[in-house]
Parts: structure tokens; C-alpha cells; sequence
């Protein structure tokens, strides 16, 4: 880390750029093969593994010969139906998805610290191809559209406080409601979560500062809608797997067990968030003997409760609520916003839709304007030296 702490890279180099398109493209093949397996009696664990593996499998083949990091910046997380997210549960979980889930996938990869996200909200069905009706595609159309308005709002000369009200009416005609406490964060390298955020639904006990967008910002824009109130809670702290070290927090760790999970955390996390099923998978030697899962529960509640680790708490809406997901990052290029992440998406039939003449105005509004051919030869030049 210390040879990026005295200079801060933006988007202003062209190799940056490549590196976050390079970490985007493995996001998209990733998420793609956990859809394509999110498939009646699939268990989720498995399907978590699957986003992890293709990350690896991916990265280890993208700059070779180049001493950087790069991996999982955001484990693969599957939550169904009325979990709002972060769900990555250890390998001896055996909940399975079935036809009529609908399944919210997360993860995030990072090519030397430059990060993409992103979350993708599936139904499980027979068929991919048939359309989403009901209470599912209401879900899916009101995220879609909130989250095609944020990117537009997203861009330089705009304010945070631009976005919320959009955001409230682009999920109104649906008849759903924004998810409490959902933050869309600005993005820095080997910085998921940056200081300049959105607020998806503030309210007097829940601000967050101002400040305006600017060129060469990048942004993980995360909308979640929900079916019901929108007022999630935590049920069991034991459902918590993912975790990111407080990086700004020190203490000498008594417990042998402790300072055993605090050093596979800094080996192999010492930035990005990670799941606690990837450190006893991934432990090797010394430290595999000393991680078994009571070994490391105990070693995780002293890095807590010493706030050396940051969780992030499985939330649950009612039973029987759904709620879906759709995050994707945004880079502010100075010719216009490039959404770089994609995912497969069904198609959803609903006879609600947005009438707000000025929300149907931005949503009209194109992201980016044409690139001439004189740019397109120089950005295919940069990637090529990169």
C-alpha cells in the first residue's frame, strides 16, 4: 500500500481506466456464471463459491508477469427473497434456492486495487427466457428505473443531494419502497467505500453531507427496493460472514486464536472486504490447524469487539416481503458517465410505469455522447501500453 499513498491515480490515466475495465469485464463473467446457475436446488453456498472462483480464476490470468494485486473486492453474496444481502454463508449451510426465488447477487473484483461491483436481481425459473410478472416485476422495473436514473444524476455538476428525490419517484408508481439505509459510495483505489456517498432514502435522523460530483470520480451505484416497508433488521448476528478490516484501528490481540484470523485477514484482505468462509478455505499450514470454525469464531469476536474488523450484519425484511437489488459502477469520464459493468437480465412484464414528466426527461437523456474515431484509436492505444 505504501507505494499509492503519496500520489492518489484517477481516471485522468489511461491505465487506471484499463485496470477498472479489466475488473469490471471479470464482475460481468463472474455474476453472469452465478446466474446461470441460480437454478432450482441450487444451495447457495455453492452458488457464492462460484462468483468467488471465477474472480480468481480470472485474475490470475489478467497482467501476468505484473507484481499487483488483485481478486475479490466484494465476496459473492446471494440473498433470496426477503434477505436484503451480504448472505455468504460457511460451507456447511444448506439452504438452496427454488423456482419462484427471487435471488439478489453481489460481488466485486479489483485489479490492483481498482475496484468494480456490482448486484444483479434474478428470478428462478424453468426458463431464463420467460418474462417476470407480478409482484417480482414490479420490484425488478422500480430498481431498473431507479437505477437508470441515478447513473444520469451521478455526473459532474450534479450534487448528492440531486439524486434521492429521483430516486423516491422512480420507485412510487411501482408500489415499493426504497430500502433504509442503502448508501451508493464513491470509489478510490483500494477504497470500496469512500467518504463522498448518496444517501438512496435520507430522512431527518439519517443525512449525509453534500458535495458535488466531480470529473474522474468513479461510483458504485447500489439502489435496493423492497415489496414491503423498506425497514430491514438483523435477526442473528451468527448470519454475519462478511467482514473488512478497520484499517484506521490498532490493538494488540491477546488470544492466540485471535492474532491466528488477524493475520490470515491482513495476508489475504488487507483492504477489501472478504467472507469468513474464504479464510478457513483459503488457511494454509500453521494456520489451517489453528482455524477451525470454533478457533475462528473466538479469534473474530475479539477483533470485534475491539473494533478491528468492520461487519456486514445479513438483514431481513418481513417474511414473505421480496426485494431486489441492481448495483453497477459508473466511472466519470470527461466525455460522459461509462457504465462498465453488464449482467444478463430478464425481461419483466408490468402495467405500472413512471409518468413524472421531468423523470421521464432524464431517463431519455443519453450517458454519453458518440465518441469521434480519433478517440476511440487513442483510448485502443492507451489500453494497448497499459
Amino acid at each position: 500500500m505504501s507505494e499509492h499513498e503519496d500520489q492518489e491515480l484517477d481516471l485522468s490515466d489511461d491505465k487506471v481506466v484499463t485496470k477498472y475495465k479489466a475488473a469490471a469485464e471479470i464482475c460481468n463473467k463472474a455474476i453472469a456464471a452465478v446466474i446461470e446457475a441460480c437454478k432450482d436446488g441450487a444451495k447457495v453456498v455453492d452458488l457464492c463459491k462460484i462468483g468467488d472462483d471465477v474472480i480468481n480464476k480470472e485474475c490470475a490470468k489478467s497482467f501476468k508477469g505484473k507484481q499487483i494485486e488483485k481478486g475479490v473486492a466484494f465476496p459473492t453474496c446471494v440473498s433470496p427473497n426477503s434477505i436484503v444481502g451480504h448472505f455468504s454463508p460457511l460451507a456447511d449451510n444448506t439452504l438452496a434456492i427454488k423456482d419462484g426465488d427471487l435471488v439478489k447477487i453481489d460481488l466485486g473484483c479489483h485489479i490492483d486495487g481498482f475496484i468494480a461491483t456490482q448486484a444483479q436481481t434474478v428470478l428462478v425459473a424453468a426458463s431464463f427466457d420467460t418474462p417476470v410478472t407480478g409482484k417480482a416485476a414490479d420490484l425488478l422495473e422500480a430498481a431498473r428505473t431507479a437505477f437508470n436514473a441515478a447513473i444520469r444524476l451521478v455526473k459532474p455538476g450534479k450534487r448528492v443531494s440531486d439524486v434521492a428525490p429521483k430516486l423516491a419517484a422512480a420507485v412510487e408508481p411501482f408500489g415499493v419502497h426504497l430500502v433504509e439505509g442503502v448508501m451508493s459510495h464513491q470509489m478510490k483505489q483500494f477504497v470500496i467505500d469512500g467518504n463522498k456517498v448518496i444517501l438512496n432514502k435520507p430522512s431527518p435522523e439519517h443525512k449525509v453531507e453534500d458535495a458535488e460530483f466531480e470529473p474522474n470520480e468513479v461510483y458504485a451505484i447500489d439502489i435496493v427496493v423492497s415489496s414491503g416497508e423498506g425497514k430491514p433488521r438483523m435477526l442473528d448476528e451468527k448470519e454475519t460472514t462478511v467482514y473488512k478490516r478497520a484499517l484506521d484501528v490498532e490493538y494488540k490481540l491477546k488470544l492466540k486464536a485471535s492474532r491466528a484470523v488477524f493475520s490470515e485477514i491482513s495476508k489475504k484482505a488487507p483492504t477489501m472486504p472478504f467472507t469468513v468462509r474464504a479464510l478457513v478455505e483459503g488457511a494454509e499450514g500453521e494456520a489451517k490447524q489453528e482455524l477451525s470454525e470454533g478457533q475462528l469464531r473466538l479469534g473474530l469476536v475479539e477483533c470485534l469487539n475491539h473494533s478491528l474488523l468492520h461487519p456486514y450484519p445479513v438483514l431481513h425484511e418481513k417474511p414473505g416481503d421480496l426485494v431486489a437489488q441492481i448495483k453497477g459502477t459508473v466511472l466519470l469520464m470527461p466525455n460522459g458517465s461509462d457504465k462498465v459493468t453488464s449482467a444478463p437480465e430478464q425481461k419483466v412484464e408490468t402495467d405500472k410505469k413512471v409518468e413524472d414528466a421531468e423523470l421521464l426527461q432524464l431517463l431519455a437523456t443519453s450517458l454519453k455522447p458518440r465518441k469521434s474515431s480519433k478517440k476511440k484509436n487513442g483510448t485502443k492505444a492507451a489500453e494497448a501500453t497499459a
